[in-house]
């Protein structure tokens, strides 16, 4: 029979684990490019910090170079735009987010 002190080791260990996978040590590069006036914008980096995500941000209303990339990648002028990886979202859609990220 495992000791109860093995048993209460192996999930600090697994906790541990699931807290660095959250802390994006192991998470796909994320990139949205957005504007300041764009509500689902926000309400994605809202998403995004409530879930620890780091993601790096392209106000393309400014941005240019940004914003020419953005259009390039998916034929789209509508944002937000969620960069995975290389999977390409358009729009704020929670749940393949969710898909892409293993949250």
């Amino acid at each position: 029979m495992v000791e109860t002190a093995t048993f209460l080791a192996f999930w600090q260990i697994v906790y541990n684990r699931i807290i660095t996978i959250k802390d994006n040590k192991y998470m796909k590069d994320v990139t949205i490019f957005s504007t300041p006036s764009c509500h689902f914008c926000h309400m994605a980096k809202d998403y995004f910090d409530e879930k620890g995500v780091k993601y790096t941000d392209y106000n393309v209303a400014e941005n240019m170079e940004k914003r020419s990339e953005m259009i390039e990648m998916t034929g789209q002028l509508g944002v937000p735009v969620i960069l995975i990886g290389t999977d390409a979202i358009i729009g704020f859609d929670k749940p393949k987010v969710d898909e892409l990220l293993g949250l």
